[in-house]
Parts: C-alpha cells; structure tokens; sequence
C-alpha cells in the first residue's frame, strides 16, 4: 500500500484525475491501493446530492461538481484532504461499513488531541459537541462538524474520501450551506484550542489508519 504527501496545494482537477488513473489501475491489479493527502486552493465541491439553494456564494470560489457523494463542502489550506484508494474486494465488500470505518478513524486520530468526536445517524462526517454555546430552542447541546465524509466506489475501489479541518479560515465555509446541514456550524482543531501542525496530525492519521484498516507498510 502506498501512502503518499503530496506538497504545496494540489490543484483540484489534478487530484481527480490522478484519483481516477490510481482506481482504474488498482482495479486491474496494476498498482497496490493508497491513500494520498493533500491540501488544495480555496474552493468549493458539489456532490451528487448537492441542492443548488446551498450554494451561498457561486463567486467566491471556484465550484467543482465531482462524481462522490454528499453534498456541498469546502476544501481549501489548512484543511487536511485524504483520498482514500481501497479495494474492497480485497477487504469487505460493504460500502456502509467502509464509511463507518473512516468515521472511526477520524474519531481515533481526534482522541489523540483529548477532542470527542462523533458519529450521528442522520448525518454523516464527524462531531464535536459545544456545550459553552448556547443551547438549542429544542433545548439539545450545540455541535459543530470537524471532518467530512464524501466517497465514490467504482468496481469495488474507493476514491475520494475525508476531510479534517486542521486550521482552515472558518470564515470561508459561509459561501455554503455545508453539507446541506443549517443547524450545526463547522469548527477545527485550532478553533477547539488545539494548535498542531499538519505533519503532526499526519502522522496520527497514518498510525490511526493502521488502526482500523491494517498495515500500509
């Protein structure tokens, strides 16, 4: 399994072609399955659930429609992209269990920062609860989403997959609705009071993803 940094922000175009050529050649057998982090440019995705009404701001930023699931995110620097490139052939052959695993890994990696992240049935990603903010007029704890979920799989390869919002510029996400969720806001680890770098967390990323998913070695 090759596990891969790619430096500097990689143009988004870019990364889904690489996705696409790596699936292709997975499938076939021709190159071992991967994961590859990257950080992008400031810009907005739609994915196949994506409503028209949840683009805030079409000018802001560039806006990609993209093949995965879910709907609008925001990816830009400071925000931590991994691509997840598995065959599930070779694993287990369930899309809802694969998801479940990701969540799992993102709750793993945040626990190594003393953060809680969870997992809620009617939404995916991960969240962290906000019990300093005020509480909801249907009296529940406020929440905010730390890390995205949006994944495609073709002949059994995953691509696409998680996003961790690191230290990103907050302010950016306002030109959408993220995910289509209007309740709940977006935080990162910086905005918890966890300062950290981005080599930092991806190591904690890999020695979590051997957790979950076995060697990558």
């Amino acid at each position: 399994m090759e596990w891969r940094i790619w430096p500097g922000l990689t143009d988004y175009g870019q990364a889904v072609e690489a996705m696409e050529q790596r699936v292709a050649a997975i499938a076939d057998g021709a190159l071992p399955e991967a994961v590859l982090l990257v950080e992008h440019p400031p810009l907005y995705t739609a994915g196949t659930s994506a409503n028209a009404e949840d683009l805030v701001d079409a000018t802001r930023f560039p806006v990609h429609r993209t093949g995965r699931g879910g709907e609008y995110t925001y990816h830009g620097p400071g925000q931590r992209v991994a691509y997840v490139l598995l065959d599930l052939k070779r694993r287990r052959q369930d899309v809802r269990a694969f998801v479940a695993a990701l969540e799992e890994w993102l709750i793993t990696t945040l626990a190594e920062f003393q953060i809680r992240g969870e997992r809620r049935e009617d939404r995916v990603g991960v969240w962290v609860r906000r019990p300093e903010r005020p509480l909801g007029f249907d009296g529940a704890t406020a929440e905010d989403k730390i890390a995205a979920i949006g994944i495609r799989v073709r002949r059994w390869v995953t691509f696409h997959g998680i996003s961790l919002n690191v230290d990103p510029e907050l302010e950016h996400f306002s030109g959408i609705v993220p995910c289509g969720i209007r309740k709940h806001g977006v935080t990162s680890l910086l905005d918890l009071g966890i300062p950290v770098t981005m080599p930092e967390v991806d190591m904690l990323l890999r020695a979590r993803f051997e957790d979950v998913f076995g060697p990558t070695r």
